[in-house]
């Protein structure tokens, strides 16, 4: 389709960016450490590490993956663990070695973990000593399984007595850590020991080489590894960069990270800030808010990212009131759409609008986002950024007009090329004539801003009539005793399906009859609620705070199974 989103771009931001400025990753994330070396690189749980020691650190990291593991280029490295420092040291070791990152949520069960494992064909692994039970479990069941194990405690890069007592109250006040027993299991820093006298080898990188196998959510299936290329991240720095050029700063920025970088969209935002210059804010349990407030008031930052449910914790929490959020320059989302209430909260507490972005594992993420200079809540996922493409097409990969809901399609350097060792599943996302199929419904209007109506797969479909779940979940979560909402579809006998909310009280008196009157001042016949179920327990959700429907329609699935099928009234 025509780029008509261009018109409405910025008079700052070019429709293209040169993704061709360096050759690899790798180059971009070294170029950052000599230009900014003795600036704050990470902080973590009070303690920071400049550019200077995070090149001197990784360069030790990579001269022991090559020389006394001897392992070459392409070989895959697997990083288990949360936000720690010890984070950017060993994924910029690994790219610096040639080396390709696998990055795994560290609350894998042991199937899930065993899997990603299996699937990579990961030579190494560097886990947090707090997950080494769960990979002990996979070794012992695949003891053919021929992998390296690099172990980490959490307060290894912490200043030496601060270290050695976080270790200790980690291990043995707050019992954190199972017991576990991996045989030649080397330590971090001996790693890193053994590294620093010896020399790296200058690996040759292109845009082609593989810099992430960054690994699905498995909502549709078995998690699928989507190769990210140099290419791939380098273009999606460059776009992102170039979006967000007018406002910051190289050098002056802080960036808070609550979101865990083994996840897509943290990782990319990590590596446009490192690329700037910027001080990032790690944090590693941002479920303790109380925790994740402090670091807020310790740090003058200028840069947020998170996600809805994320931005609402925070919001609701009485601490944040005494959260200094002057110096606030953007405040990022992604994962999940942002529910207007949270908007315009956020705005009124902050004075900063939350700039929604849109984007999926397999474009490293990001291919939409807001423009900076937005001045209120949009409900869209915003414009395509420079050098991306973006279509909405219909099933047979015919183009719709504007205002159609079809399925969002994506082309652009940031696109992977493949999934690993999946030929039938990139044959299934990508079109003949190469748009990648996100799985998205959604539409775009005539100014090009694009906006999502909800997934294929959660799509409710009542009598014929398409309902979409975000919808529903934004108009319930306007009632101010509503604290939590998700919208699934119910099996109907007449119907199909009916909308279900499964709705977590912030007010204890809400009733059934209040919301259901709510929401027939906002939604048709068709779209109306017929059951209401209450949790007391938070809703089911993702590593990165996105409420899981799935979960909630097998558990309705199989108390319906349990039970005599009931039509609804």
């Amino acid at each position: 389709m025509e780029a008509i989103w261009l018109k409405h771009y910025p008079p700052t931001i070019p429709a293209e960016v040169d993704v061709h400025q360096f050759a690899s990753l790798r180059d971009m994330l070294l170029r950052s450490c000599q230009r900014f070396g003795e600036l704050p690189a990470y902080s973590n749980m009070g303690s920071s590490m400049t550019y200077a020691e995070l090149d001197r650190s990784s360069r030790d990291f990579a001269a022991y993956l090559q020389r006394t593991l001897g392992l070459r280029k392409g070989d895959r490295v697997a990083i288990m663990m949360p936000n720690l420092l010890q984070y950017p040291v060993a994924l910029l070791g690994v790219l610096r070695a040639g080396l390709v990152v696998v990055n795994v949520n560290p609350q894998y069960t042991v199937p899930e973990l065993e899997h990603q494992l299996k699937d990579s064909g990961a030579a190494a692994i560097v886990v947090l000593e707090n997950f080494a039970h769960t990979l002990q479990q996979v070794l012992d069941k695949n003891p053919t399984l021929n992998l390296v194990v690099i172990t980490t405690e959490v307060g290894d890069m912490l200043p030496v007595v601060k270290g050695l007592l976080t270790n200790v109250v980690v291990k043995y006040v707050k019992h954190m850590v199972p017991a576990w027993k991996i045989a030649g299991a080397t330590e971090l820093n001996t790693a890193l020991l053994a590294g620093r006298g010896q020399d790296v080898e200058d690996v040759p990188l292109t845009h082609d080489d593989m810099a992430f196998l960054q690994y699905t959510g498995g909502t549709t299936g078995v998690a699928k590894g989507a190769v990210l290329t140099h290419g791939n991240l380098v273009a999606n720095v460059q776009q992102m960069t170039a979006w967000m050029a007018r406002d910051l700063v190289e050098g002056k920025e802080v960036f808070v990270c609550p979101l865990p970088l083994y996840h897509v969209y943290a990782l990319t935002s990590c590596l446009v800030f490192m690329k700037m210059g910027a001080h990032t804010v790690l944090v590693t349990n941002p479920r303790d808010i109380k925790a994740y407030i402090h670091d807020l008031k310790k740090y003058p930052f200028t840069i947020i990212i998170g996600v809805n449910t994320l931005y609402r914790a925070l919001l609701d929490a009485p601490e944040f009131a005494e959260v200094d959020t002057r110096a606030l320059k953007l405040t990022s989302a992604g994962g999940m759409a942002v529910q207007r209430v949270v908007a315009e909260r956020w705005k009124q507490r902050t004075g900063v609008d939350i700039i929604e972005g849109y984007g999926l594992t397999e474009t490293s993420p990001v291919v939409m986002a807001s423009p900076l200079d937005i001045t209120q809540w949009t409900g869209t996922i915003g414009l395509p950024i420079p050098s991306t493409q973006a279509a909405i097409l219909d099933d047979d990969g015919h183009e719709l007009a504007a205002g159609e809901v079809g399925e969002i399609c994506i082309r652009g350097p940031q696109v992977m090329p493949r999934y690993w060792n999946r030929p039938d599943e990139t044959d299934k996302v990508f079109t003949h004539d190469g748009w990648l199929r996100t799985g998205d419904m959604g539409f775009v209007d005539e100014r090009g801003y694009f906006r999502i109506t909800d997934r294929k797969k959660d799509m409710i479909v009542v009598s014929g009539f398409k309902v979409f779940p975000n919808q529903i979940e934004d108009v319930v979560s306007l009632h101010p005793g509503v604290a939590e909402v998700a919208a699934i579809g119910e099996p109907d006998d007449r119907s199909g399906e009916v909308v279900k909310i499964v709705v977590v009280k912030k007010d204890p008196a809400l009733t059934e009859q209040a919301l259901l009157e709510h929401c027939r001042q906002h939604v048709t016949g068709y779209k109306m609620p017929k059951i209401v179920e209450f949790r007391t327990e938070p809703l089911p959700k993702s590593n990165i705070g996105k409420i899981l429907r799935r979960e909630l329609r097998h558990a309705a699935a199989t108390a319906n199974a349990a039970s005599p099928a009931v039509g609804s009234a």
